[in-house]
């Protein structure tokens, strides 16, 4: 497929702007084209991990190699457990092994984990060097690869140590999600479902309507869902690149959901499944708040579970489940002098950040969580 103007989407960050490019081969097409598209440098380094590198790991490789001088792999482990320290230094340990200079460019090839961890490397390496991202999970097309958001969790919270260091170049090869496992379909699928009660209640319809042809990967129900996706991703870095207010907004669902992931430990639930039993807690949450209605809350609960994702959130503490919530959720970014910051819906298509009492918050988990 060539890819059509409409396939681009700009961030606009003035000097740094970077396009986002949504079709299906694109590593095919823009082998073809590489001198126009890939940023120029001495070296290319490609960080993928286990599961990716056998997939497509060669064939980046093999679009990079007419462009670079020297191209190299590192491999990493696969999963959330292992967005680490110990794993960041492998991609330190390559890039010095090979004797790269401020000139390498990294390839981040894979999903969340490996971009969030590939652009980290790159922000501190040489104490800054450019990265492109190759996404290959729908979560990562929609969400992760875009805006520059970077880092490794820590045991107390999720992607607490990090940087925001923007990509060159965001490449959204349609092609990948062919072989994404079907739970991680379904874990991508939460993070463009956000995107509609925070910003487009059309395009929250349109999911309504297309959902079962989003689990069917139909080709141009998945583009659709990128492409808007992304726009409306850009949108918002474009007016708040480091989360100083709108920006936030992108974290509907995000404060109940990473508590779910650093309290069950990282990895037994999937990031997407989190948010969206996030998403369902913060949208009680806002009815509670006089903010919608019920009928809505049960709207996006229906979405979410035909999407087969969670609506109810796990017992982290079968003694005080919602004291344990809270005290994960005050390590939470948005949290300011250990108040909680919630992102709630405002009204269905706008999103707000702000506190909620602990009480009713107390309420909220106590009626959306399992047990």
């Amino acid at each position: 497929m060539m890819l059509s103007s409409s396939g681009k989407i700009t961030i606009d960050l003035g000097r740094r702007s970077y396009a986002i490019n949504v079709g299906s081969e694109l590593l095919a097409y823009l082998a073809k084209k590489a001198d126009q598209v890939f940023p120029p440098a001495t070296s290319a380094l490609i960080v993928t991990n286990t599961t990716i590198a056998p997939l497509y790991g060669q064939a980046l490789a093999d679009a990079l190699a007419p462009y670079y001088p020297h191209v190299h792999t590192v491999t990493l482990p696969d999963g959330e457990e292992h967005k680490t320290w110990q794993t960041l230094n492998l991609i330190f340990d390559a890039l010095l092994t090979h004797g790269c200079d401020r000139k390498v460019v990294l390839y981040a090839l894979g999903g969340g984990v490996i971009g969030d961890m590939t652009g980290f490397a790159a922000a501190c390496y040489m104490r800054g060097v450019d990265f492109v991202q190759v996404p290959t999970t729908l979560l990562a097309q929609v969400d992760s690869s875009v805006g520059g958001k970077t880092g490794i969790n820590h045991p107390l919270g999720k992607n607490m140590v990090g940087a925001f260091h923007q990509p060159r170049l965001v490449i959204c090869d349609l092609s990948t999600l062919n072989t994404l496992p079907t739970r991680e379909l379904a874990a991508g699928i939460a993070e463009v479902i956000k995107y509609g009660p925070i910003a487009d209640m059309a395009f929250f319809a349109w999911l309504e309507e297309h959902m079962d042809a989003l689990l069917a990967r139909e080709p141009q129900a998945l583009a659709h869902a990128v492409q808007r996706s992304c726009e409306i991703k850009a949108e918002v870095v474009g007016a708040d690149e480091r989360e100083a207010g709108l920006r936030a907004i992108l974290n509907f669902g995000h404060t109940f959901g990473h508590a779910i992931e650093a309290g069950l430990g990282y990895g037994q639930w999937l990031h997407g499944e989190g948010v969206a039993a996030g998403m369902v807690m913060a949208a009680e949450l806002s009815q509670r708040l006089g903010l919608v209605d019920a009928a809505f809350v049960q709207r996006l609960r229906r979405l979410i579970e035909r999407a087969g994702l969670p609506v109810r959130g796990p017992v982290l503490d079968a003694r005080d489940n919602a004291a344990r919530y809270l005290e994960l959720m005050r390590v939470d970014k948005k949290a300011e002098a250990g108040a909680i910051r919630f992102v709630l819906i405002e009204q269905p298509g706008r999103a707000v950040l702000r506190p909620a009492p602990d009480a009713l918050v107390r309420e909220v988990i106590d009626t959306c969580c399992a047990g």
